[in-house]
């Protein structure tokens, strides 16, 4: 069942989709001052983001802003080697996980329950342990094999790695400006990869790295 929430909020219960809305462009802040107040907080209430809120967070993160990429595949709101794309955005609430689906803006569900505890590091559990949204970042090097430029450092496993760091660290920052912008807060973190791998059901083309939780400052 795919919903579409008029209402700006979403339910508890875990639904198989949730088309999100259309990002709202509104200048909140001068990008010097976002960058100004950037910084880590770990200390993050138990208060559900609004969907216009997780919306324009998701695309701010890497979402589709132009039909007409590097190559001609859609381009998006941060970088990747070749256009290639390969990091898989997952969202761990507390209603189950959700794939970010860029091209249409939506969040389909991958595994109902709060798991949100796996998107975190061992040792680091008391910190944000009730935020309402966590990031998973998952990179699929299969997407490589696809990227628009077959230059030869998409196959050596070491530059790949180089790559993929590179584009997690692009994505992390955008929703770190986001969220300085929006009066959020937000830290970037390790996560139970082993633990991910099995939950989500991923396959083996696809590597957890780092997790980011997101919420109202506690």
């Amino acid at each position: 069942m795919a919903l579409r929430h008029k209402v700006g909020v979403y339910s508890n219960a875990p639904m198989q989709s949730i088309i999100l809305l259309r990002p709202r462009f509104k200048r909140t802040m001068d990008l010097f001052m976002a960058l100004k107040k950037r910084k880590t907080i770990r200390t993050i209430r138990n208060k559900k983001l609004p969907l216009q809120v997780l919306s324009n967070l998701l695309w701010a993160a890497w979402g589709i802003n132009r039909k007409k990429g590097p190559f001609g595949d859609p381009g998006r709101t941060s970088a990747s080697a070749s256009n290639s794309q390969e990091i898989d955005l997952y969202v761990a609430m507390a209603e189950g996980v959700y794939f970010y689906e860029a091209t249409s803006h939506s969040l389909k569900l991958v595994v109902p329950g709060d798991l949100r505890a796996l998107a975190i590091g061992a040792g680091q559990q008391e910190w944000g342990a009730h935020a309402p949204v966590r990031l998973i970042y998952v990179v699929n090097v299969e997407k490589f094999s696809t990227a628009g430029f077959q230059e030869p450092g998409l196959y050596n496993k070491e530059i790949q790695k180089s790559y993929y760091y590179v584009d997690i660290g692009l994505i992390a920052q955008n929703v770190y400006l986001f969220a300085a912008a929006e009066g959020l807060a937000t830290w970037f973190h390790n996560c139970n990869k082993p633990a991910l791998i099995k939950a989500l059901k991923l396959r083996s083309s696809q590597h957890p790295l780092f997790g980011q939780t997101v919420g109202y400052p506690g």
